[in-house]
């Protein structure tokens, strides 16, 4: 039997907890075992960074049971597959976080997000790991929630210690290797682990913890950036052959030279006319009628903040009054019966001046015109009614055809 020399990494220890981390949580092996152990005494305890290497106190090993140790192991590969470095780095941007204690901050949050399901069932829970019952914060939430409810206090104190690493919250730590460090993973290598711990979790999803099978879920279905595209779709309709053009004397045409005694009008573009029609049938929740109030602030946004030339149109079975978007939250969504979006799109097009865009903010359980309209469609598809589920007031086995294909179809909040 080999001893190692005092101060010098237990690396036989170590990789018996990963073995034990492996047995009692058989879905994230793959994960494990891609983790390359460095040993450090920069780390308090142990550590990862981005790019799948986990740094490791000699010292920490040593007093630390391979059973603590074993949770250690699945604590660190959990913030490298959730992502945690790079949702931290977005956080960051978003709410302009910046300095070490917003760093230590997102540590905390997302150890948060881990520590409530992941120990127990053979797996010892390391001394020290925050849960959110000692913050009196309700289990089940993400990194991104537990960063509104607490700061950094009296409750927290004893947490200053506390660092998981660069692939825990984004931040670089001086003791990291780097992109060109040895025996790190490549951005291609780390997606084809996650999809093989969520291939196993999705495979046998009765073995693993609700907050893995959430993760799993949307490992293999990506939330979009639903917002940008939405915004984006609307831009390019806008933009488009056709949209936002008309015939000015206001600047003759260059040709004119070419035609003596003859003034020709110029093509001249103009800001397009947005009408927004909004599904207020009773299938549709309040919620998202609330988000729909707010996604016609985002749509003006998306053509340059013009209000006057956005209207919104309210519409179940029957298309009510088009109001002028002065101010979004004063829009009355009136509604509540069947739905029949093929009136909204006629009143739309009936509107002068005419739009050169029309959107759709629907929960999609509305028949579709059989024609075109004369301008561009885009349909935002509210959240949990995109998949086609079996549901209408009258008809319980109805299912809901997609949006026609000449609709530019973007899933809101998924």
């Amino acid at each position: 039997m080999t001893v190692d020399a005092p101060g010098t990494l237990d690396l036989g220890k170590l990789l018996a907890a990963r073995l034990h981390a492996a047995r009692v949580r058989p879905y994230l092996a793959t994960a494990l075992f891609a983790l390359h152990p460095v040993e450090s005494r920069a780390v308090p305890t142990m550590a990862v960074d981005r790019h799948w290497r986990c740094y490791v106190s000699p010292a920490f090993v040593d007093r630390t049971p391979v059973e603590e140790l074993a949770g250690v192991w699945v604590h660190e590969v959990s913030h490298l597959l959730r992502d945690h470095h790079g949702r931290s780095d977005r956080v960051a941007r978003e709410r302009g976080l910046t300095g070490p204690g917003e760093r230590l901050r997102m540590n905390i949050a997302a150890d948060l997000e881990i520590n409530d399901d992941v120990f127990g069932e053979g797996l010892v829970r390391p001394e020290g790991a925050v849960q959110p019952a000692s913050l009196g914060l309700d289990a089940g939430g993400l990194m991104e929630d537990y960063l509104r409810q607490f700061r950094l206090g009296q409750h927290t104190q004893d947490l200053s210690w506390l660092d998981c690493g660069s692939g825990a919250d984004g931040g670089e730590r001086e003791w990291d290797l780097g992109p060109d460090g040895a025996h790190g993973l490549s951005e291609q290598e780390r997606d084809a682990v996650r999809f093989r711990v969520a291939q196993g979790i999705n495979a046998r999803p009765g073995s693993s913890p609700k907050g893995w099978r959430r993760w799993a879920e949307e490992a293999f279905h990506p939330p979009q950036p639903w917002r940008e595209l939405l915004g984006a779709a609307v831009r390019s309709a806008a933009s488009g052959p056709g949209a936002g053009e008309d015939y000015s004397y206001g600047r003759p045409a260059r040709r004119s030279a070419g035609v003596p005694g003859a003034v020709l009008p110029s093509l001249r573009r103009r800001p397009p006319r947005v009408c927004v029609v909004i599904d207020t049938s009773g299938s549709v929740s309040d919620a998202e009628l609330g988000s729909a109030l707010l996604e016609v602030a985002a749509i003006s946004r998306a053509v340059g903040g013009r209000r006057d030339l956005v209207t919104v149109l309210p519409c179940d079975a029957a298309a009510r009054i088009v109001h002028p978007l002065c101010r979004g939250e004063g829009i009355p969504l009136m509604g509540g019966g069947g739905t029949d979006l093929r009136t909204g799109f006629a009143r739309a097009l009936r509107t002068r001046p005419r739009p050169d865009v029309v959107v759709v903010l629907t929960d999609g359980h509305t028949p579709w015109p059989d024609t075109r309209p004369a301008c561009r469609t885009v349909v935002g598809l509210f959240p949990g009614r995109s998949t086609g589920g079996a549901w209408r007031e009258d008809d319980p086995d109805y299912v809901p055809d997609r949006p026609p294909a000449w609709a530019r179809v973007v899933d809101i909040g998924s």
